[in-house]
């Protein structure tokens, strides 16, 4: 016992403690060889107290098995937000119910051993933000509970269900949020799961406690009444339930007795003043995005759909950029995505190879991932971009050199001005989104301290394939372009008069199920004054 304690202490001393999990599925593999590491330690300590914690050794049984098949393909186990969101809640709620178990015994063996690791868990952070990916999935992708509880999604290898503690997690989370319209899903569906006879440390009243009130929120007095109703069924002392019978009667009455004064036109006009649920909670919440249901329209592949006309002038090419010498004898192959903006893509032009090692180079480093502060012109983070980065200069390896060389034969453009290459691996539900890549007229000193003008123009390579989700789309215009590992996407932010293009204006949809790595290359003005002369037209 002693020697599995030194060497784990030594493990302990390697693995570096990171922030914002959940932002990084590519980050969040390691949780998993620490949450194995956990299970064989456990195992160990029931190994030596194995007549007096027989409960806690069916708990060990259950994560080994759990975390032996998960550490054979993390990326695709965590591909599934289902799993990555129960990863969360296991290692930052259920774990300090198992310590509690524990501690009832004198032995503290395994106590120290989670007490240590405990600093490199995830926080209340994470949890939260794993489970509010998995509403945003659920919006965007118009997503049953049902359906998400049963881990029936697209593209799926692991497939995980939810438990009722999980469905009840997920709706107090929202409920804390002041979600109503998730509160109730999520409360239904933990509802539904008990009536079906599946066991729970939670029970139906409790449920239902949150449940009737999230309805009454959302303006059903009838339905929040009902179930007070079967509340008191089950427990006929619950005290709130008692006092919200009464109160709901009483508003009840209150409304019908209105309705009948005002008459059959303020109803109709009431009718009329109906919204969706959903749309009555974007409101509540001040939702800053005033594209959102295009933009998540275009994530379901239901964007605008060209006319033949247009369809008929997008071709593919063998690429050489004027007979560039790079590219005489090996021309890239590219294909017309979009008209306008002009958005074309490059098959086959970054090898597995490549990948790999800029991948490699970028793991250790990825932090969460930043925007341009418009006011202030600095970097920082934002609840809208969901995932993290890390940036790769030319010097550090030969890949980058000429990966950055490539992109300058292709496109004609100065490189020694353009931003680092950034390597992005988006977390659970990750996305961008719509933003433009440009600065404003509006945002004078978006790029002020790199001194190198504008943002011409965006190169995004796909170094991932995702199972569903994680379209790149461009709002205004109705485009959607797919990942495709081992491509990569090219656009102008400017017109050739220097002034912004405001169709580029694009997101990077929540990756539904799968991994996420982009990397980007974003070219600026200076330097291009011969290489893409100014044009005389403010549109040219």
């Amino acid at each position: 016992m002693a020697l599995c304690l030194v060497v784990l202490g030594l493990f302990l001393q390697t693995l570096h403690a990171h922030v914002d999990f959940f932002t990084s599925i590519g980050q969040m593999t390691d949780l998993l060889y620490t949450e194995k590491d956990l299970v064989t330690s456990l195992k160990d300590y029931i190994r030596a107290e194995e007549s007096k914690l027989q409960e806690v050794k069916q708990w060990a049984e259950k994560l080994d098995s759990l975390t032996s098949t998960a550490v054979q393909d993390p990326e695709g186990f965590l591909g599934h937000p289902v799993n990555a969101f129960k990863l969360m809640k296991r290692l930052n709620s259920e774990w300090s119910d198992l310590e509690n178990l524990v501690l009832k015994d004198t032995t503290d063996g395994f106590i120290s051993n989670l007490t240590v690791q405990r600093q490199h868990f995830p926080t209340d952070e994470d949890q939260t933000g794993a489970a509010k990916a998995l509403l945003r999935l659920q919006d965007t992708y118009q997503l049953s509970s049902r359906a998400i509880s049963a881990g029936d999604l697209p593209g799926v290898i692991h497939k995980s269900r939810m438990t009722v503690e999980d469905c009840f997690e997920l709706g107090k989370i929202a409920y804390s949020d002041v979600d109503y319209y998730h509160t109730e899903l999520w409360m239904t569906q933990a509802l539904h799961q008990l009536d079906e006879g599946e066991e729970s440390p939670i029970d139906k009243v409790t449920v239902m406690d949150y449940l009737s009130y999230a309805i009454y929120q959302q303006g059903e007095i009838d339905r929040a009444l009902e179930l007070t109703k079967r509340m008191l069924k089950l427990d006929p002392t619950h005290q709130r339930a008692n006092g919200n019978l009464k109160y709901f009667e009483f508003q009840l009455e209150k409304q019908r007795k209105a309705e009948e004064e005002a008459g059959k036109e303020a109803q109709k006009e009431g009718e009329k003043k109906h919204m969706d649920k959903r749309d009555v909670q974007m409101k509540r919440s001040k939702d800053p995005l005033p594209e959102r249901k295009k933009y998540e329209q275009l994530c379901r592949g239901e964007g605008i759909k060209m006319t033949p006309r247009r369809w008929s002038r997008l071709f593919c090419r063998y690429q050489d950029n004027g007979r560039t010498p790079s590219l005489i004898l090996a021309p890239v192959k590219e294909e017309d995505e979009w008209d306008r903006p002009h958005i074309v893509r490059f098959h086959d032009i970054i090898s597995d190879y490549e990948i790999s090692k800029v991948k490699e180079l970028a793991k250790p480093r990825l932090r969460r991932a930043t925007v341009h502060d418009p006011i202030t012109g600095k970097l920082t983070t934002a609840q809208y971009r969901v995932s993290k980065s890390a940036w790769l200069t030319a010097d550090e390896h030969p890949v980058i050199e000429r990966i950055n060389q490539r992109i300058e034969d292709l496109t004609g453009l100065e490189m020694d001005t353009a931003e680092e290459l950034q390597v992005a691996n988006y977390g659970v539900g990750g996305q961008y989104e719509p933003h433009f890549d440009f600065g404003r007229k509006d945002e004078p000193d978006a790029f002020k301290e790199l001194g190198t003008g504008n943002r011409v123009a965006t190169w995004l390579f796909y170094m991932s394939d995702v199972s569903a989700g994680g379209a790149t789309v461009f709002t205004d215009v109705g485009a959607a372009v797919w990942p495709k590992k081992g491509t990569a996407v090219f656009w102008y932010n400017l017109f050739a008069s220097g002034e912004g293009d405001y169709s580029t204006r694009h997101a990077a949809c929540p990756v539904l199920v799968g991994n996420k790595w982009v990397s980007n290359k974003w070219i600026h003005e200076r330097g291009q004054e011969f290489r893409r002369p100014c044009g005389l037209s403010e549109n040219e």
